[in-house]
Parts: structure tokens; sequence; C-alpha cells
């Protein structure tokens, strides 16, 4: 599996040098992979609180204490739109921002010349993401539920940024720069 991926991703390193490339390299498209990187972690920190909560390891989750917005983070996430997918929605969203983590993470620094598909794909993923969190953010919460919750505001606006992040190298890839 390994040798698939380093053939896939990084054609023509080794894993050192390719090691070296990622963590050295001070290129606009590495600072905004690794802002994806943290992005994805703080939205991980989120949404672990969340599945925590929705597969009833913790009972409850503290709210900020405001009257405005009104913060509710139990009925958000307890909502019938949050179970809709067959299982709770906090551990979809924690593998959706693992997944734009290594999309980020994955291959040297020039990738979008090399490999373009790989900034393409990872911007339409984030793209598909933060669609679905601008719904939670600007629709569901206010609307249908009536309440917000911080860790979704936080996972919301995680999504957004990271998908923001990946336009330019994506678009560097299509162009062919």
């Amino acid at each position: 599996m390994k040798q698939v991926l380093m053939r896939v991703t990084s054609p023509g390193h080794t894993p050192r040098s390719l090691e070296r490339r990622i963590r050295t390299d001070r290129s606009a498209e590495m600072r905004r992979r690794r802002a994806i990187v943290g992005a994805s972690l703080v939205g991980m920190a989120s949404m672990a609180a969340v599945a925590l909560f929705q597969t009833g390891l913790v009972r409850r989750l503290p709210d900020p204490p405001t009257r405005r917005p009104r913060f509710d983070t139990a009925k958000v996430n307890t909502s019938e739109e949050a179970y809709s997918y067959g299982m709770p929605d906090g551990p979809i969203t924690l593998g959706m921002h693992a997944a734009n983590l290594a999309l980020a993470a994955a291959g040297p620094p020039e990738r979008w010349h090399d490999r373009p598909a790989i900034p393409v794909v990872a911007c339409a993923f984030a793209g598909a993401q933060a669609v679905v969190a601008a719904k939670y953010l600007f629709h569901q919460m206010p609307y249908v539920d009536e309440r917000w919750c911080p860790y979704c505001v936080v996972d919301a606006l995680a999504h957004m940024a990271t998908f923001g992040l990946t336009l330019p190298e994506a678009l560097r890839a299509v162009r062919g720069d």
C-alpha cells in the first residue's frame, strides 16, 4: 500500500527527499497546504467533541454563556438531521477533515505541475464539504434548529477555509502554470 501511494503521489522521490522537501519548502503552495493541515486539525478537534457527545461517551458539552446567538449544542447535535446519515454526523465530519489533511500532505511541493489531479481532487472534495457546511451554518442552525452549536460553527469555518486554501493550487494545476 505505501509503495502504491508513493508511486501515485511522489514518483521519483525517496521518502527522505520527500520529507525534506515537504518540511523545508517555503513556497506559497506549501504554506497554504500547511494551513489546510492546521484548519483540518481545528475542525477535527471541534468534531471530536461532538462525536464524543453524539455517541454517548460524554453526556453534555458546554455552550458559551450568551443570550444572542442562542447556543444549544445538544439540540443541534441530537436533531433528526444530525442522525440522518444512518449514524451521527460528527464521526463522518471527522473523516472528511482527516481526508483533507491527507490530501494536503500528499506529494512534493510542485505536485500541481507533476500530479495536477491531486490538487484538483483536493479542491473538489473540499468544495463539496464547504457547500454542506454552508447549508448547516446559514440554513440548518439558524432556521431549522433555531439554535447554534459553537463546535459546528468552528467546523463549518474550517471546511470553508480549507476550500479557499485549495483553490489557488487547483487553479494553477488546471492552467498548467
